[in-house]
Order: structure tokens, then C-alpha cells, then sequence
């Protein structure tokens, strides 16, 4: 399962959903999960120290002069069953180093998780996401969000819907709007939020947030 998780407005929890889906993922029987960091914030997340050294950001600045398998070299193994690529620094990995990199982990016999951060028309990320095959927006009911979403060049396989008491809008209304399923709902809780903080996701992912995600990964 090669997965690219994304949201059309920053803040709707799109880290902590895709951490948390390569922890679900990586626990399955087979050869374990990969989270691919193009986003930033993964290691924080997970709770792990920021991996030294480059990461994909370098990679791709790098150009044809480092070949894809060096990706290989700079994954870091999070725990058992569960590696990561980092980010490492700042950088866009431009279309021609996105498309190679949308190869490499689509061949990849783990499960793969990219958390592609907040997209735009005009990201070089949205190919990527678009070759994944499943391709998850991460959203919450808000119409700002929602209109962006469908201006998007980009249309994903399902929606990960981040639920908060008070919105005019429900779960039938996104549906609506995007056109796709909603395949999780997670609700709001403080307890995802104190587990972040504390770094403890990765010991200790919350019920709620494993629940919502076990179809996903099904």
C-alpha cells in the first residue's frame, strides 16, 4: 500500500494522521511500514530525536547526481517494523526528483505512508500524491477547506475527517462536496494532543485515533 496523505489548509492534523496510520500499518503482519516526511514535523510527532545527517529534502536538491537507492542510505529505523525517510532541512523536491521519488516508493514492498503537508495547485507534491494509490485528504468540516480542496488539480481516494463539535457542516456534507468517501472520522480529543507532547504517539497511539485508522489500513 503506497499512501499519500495531504490537506488543502494547514492545522487540520495531517502529521499526526499519517504517523499514526505507518504505526497502524507497521504493525500488520509482512515487512513492516515506511513514513516518508515531506512535511517537516514527523520525527516530533513520533516522538523520536531529528535524524542527523540529510534526508529527502538533500536528495532531491542533489539532483541526478545521487541515484534513487541512496534513499536507502538516509531511512532511519523508528522501531521494529517501522523506518523513516526524513525531511532533513528545508527544501521542495522539484517535479522531475517528485515523479522518482513516487517510483521508488511505490516498488518498495512495505507499506509507505508520505505525509505531503498542505498542498496547492501549484505544488510539485501533487503528482506524487495523485500516483499513490490511495491518496487521503485530511480535512475538517470547514467550508475554507473545503473550497480549497475542490479547487485542487488533485482527486483523492478518500478523506480522513477530522470531526469538532460546533460545525455547520457533517460528514454527509464533505462527501458531498468532494465527491469521494469519508473512510475515517476522528474525532477531537485532547488525549491525541497530550500524547503528542509528551511524545508518546509512537508507545502509546491512542484508542480512538488506531480505531478510526484500522479500516484505512484494512
Amino acid at each position: 500500500m503506497f499512501v499519500c496523505c495531504w490537506s488543502s489548509k494547514g492545522g487540520v492534523g495531517t502529521t499526526v494522521v499519517a504517523a499514526s496510520l505507518g504505526v497502524v500499518l507497521s504493525e500488520r503482519a509482512g515487512p513492516g511500514a515506511l513514513v516518508v516526511d515531506l512535511a517537516g514535523d514527523m520525527p516530533a510527532v513520533l516522538g523520536v530525536p531529528e535524524p542527523e545527517g540529510p534526508g529527502v529534502a538533500a536528495w532531491a536538491a542533489a539532483g541526478s547526481k545521487v541515484p534513487a537507492d541512496a534513499l536507502a542510505r538516509i531511512e532511519v529505523p523508528v522501531r521494529a517494523g517501522l523506518g523513516l525517510l526524513p525531511r532533513g532541512g528545508a527544501g521542495v523536491v522539484e517535479d522531475e526528483r517528485a515523479a522518482l521519488l513516487a517510483g521508488v516508493l511505490a516498488a518498495d514492498d512495505r507499506d509507505v505512508v508520505v505525509d505531503c503537508g498542505v498542498l496547492d495547485a501549484a505544488s510539485p507534491l501533487v503528482p506524487l500524491a495523485a500516483s499513490a494509490s490511495v491518496s487521503l485528504l485530511v480535512i475538517r468540516p470547514c467550508y475554507l477547506a473545503l473550497r480549497r480542496a475542490v479547487a485542487m488539480p488533485l482527486r483523492p481516494t478518500g478523506v480522513v475527517l477530522v470531526d469538532e463539535p460546533g460545525r455547520a457542516l457533517d460528514r454527509s456534507d464533505v462527501e458531498s462536496v468532494v465527491g469521494v468517501p469519508v473512510v475515517a472520522t476522528i474525532a477531537v480529543d485532547a488525549g491525541v494532543a497530550r500524547a503528542v507532547d509528551a511524545g508518546l504517539l509512537l508507545a502509546r497511539l491512542p484508542r480512538n485515533l488506531r480505531r478510526s485508522l484500522r479500516e484505512v489500513a484494512a
